[in-house]
């Protein structure tokens, strides 16, 4: 979770698991540090708490993620997945996103111009990964794409249910983080241009949308 940028003039604070770890990364970026597992109700409702104490927030970014891989970086195939491996996935993926967003509602409606950013994935296109030929198509997983479809649905159902905000799913492209082992071919910096982008739309700009940098994508 970040909600506004520096260089735009906002506060930013960063949601971190490991406390520690995110007030160093907080401190790199200029930025505030919360704890937050988003798989924790009572961490997400503290985090919650301390942000209203320290005058609220406009901004949400929903990016906590995993991928779930198995040894050597490889991705788990159909023929491995499991039940177990599915709620992991979900649990983080969907639920967080639901468990946050749900904590920081109250925040947002008292915004002027509340954001709503949820990471999903070029991977959670239907359409994209019924297109033979293609990476998306190639791509072998189960469960994370099934996760960030979800994200999609929930994003376009918040929309609805919330028109005074602009709530939009953003892809940022194949980055390289830990989350993919660091095979990714751009950099953090690049994919976090579209979530940025999206995270400044003003109370007029587009919600219950799917896209990336270039563009809108198909669902």
């Amino acid at each position: 979770m970040a909600p506004r940028e520096p260089a735009a003039g906002h506060t930013v604070y960063v949601g971190s698991r490991d406390a520690e770890r995110g007030r160093r990364a907080a401190e790199q970026l200029g930025a505030r540090a919360v704890q937050l597992d988003v798989t924790d109700d009572a961490s997400v409702e503290a985090a919650a708490k301390a942000i209203e104490a320290d005058g609220g927030l406009d901004i949400l970014i929903n990016n906590a993620g995993i991928e779930g891989r198995g040894a050597g970086n490889i991705v788990i195939g159909a023929a491995d997945v499991t039940a177990d491996m599915m709620r992991e996935m979900f649990e983080t993926n969907v639920f967080g996103t639901v468990r946050v967003t749900h904590a920081f509602l109250p925040l947002l409606q008292r915004s002027a111009a509340p954001v709503i950013v949820n990471l999903s994935s070029g991977l959670a296109s239907l359409a994209r990964v019924t297109d033979a030929g293609t990476p998306t198509y190639a791509y072998p997983g189960v469960a994370y794409p099934a996760s960030k479809t979800a994200v999609n649905m929930i994003t376009v159902q918040y929309a609805k249910a919330f028109p005074n905000m602009r709530i939009n799913a953003v892809e940022p492209g194949f980055t390289k983080t830990d989350l993919n082992g660091n095979t990714g071919i751009q950099t953090v910096e690049q994919g976090a241009e579209i979530i940025v982008r999206m995270a400044q739309v003003g109370p007029d700009g587009p919600t219950g949308g799917y896209c990336d940098a270039e563009g809108p994508l198909p669902w």
